[in-house]
């Protein structure tokens, strides 16, 4: 059974460590707790960033520093809920995902994995955190 959060909230205390934009999809890598554990966030929709009291987009100037200026930073606390989607702040800043309709151009919207036991979670449009769109 899909509990909300559960699996996201494993993030908190990691650091982020790189931020890598491959074509159309951002992959976020987090520090691992043992050996065989290095969780990735692969956002298929671009997040969008909260730093400085501004909310970053892709198509805003200065996104990808904002993004990459969260690299090295710890995750203090993670967020997953219907309406809202996924966020994970950090102390300098947070990294949203909750895409508009039309920015949707697969059938997913992120995957987490890389976990040491294998687990996995993949948000599609219309499903548990997403189903509001």
């Amino acid at each position: 059974m899909y509990v909300p959060n559960a699996l996201l909230g494993r993030l908190v205390g990691r650091r982020l460590y790189s931020v890598q934009f491959v074509l159309d999809r951002v992959q976020l890598w987090f520090d691992g707790e043992a050996s065989g554990d290095t969780p990735s966030l692969i956002c298929d929709v671009p997040p969008r960033v909260d730093v400085d009291g501004r909310c970053l987009g892709p198509t805003d100037p200065g996104w990808r520093d904002a993004l990459c200026g969260l690299i090295g930073q710890d995750v203090v606390a993670t967020h997953e809920a219907t309406g809202s989607g996924l966020r994970l702040d950090f102390a300098r800043g947070a990294i949203r995902l909750h895409p508009a309709q039309e920015e949707i151009e697969g059938p997913e919207i992120a995957h987490l994995s890389g976990f040491e036991d294998r687990s996995w979670m993949v948000w599609r449009p219309g499903e548990d955190t997403f189903e509001d769109l």
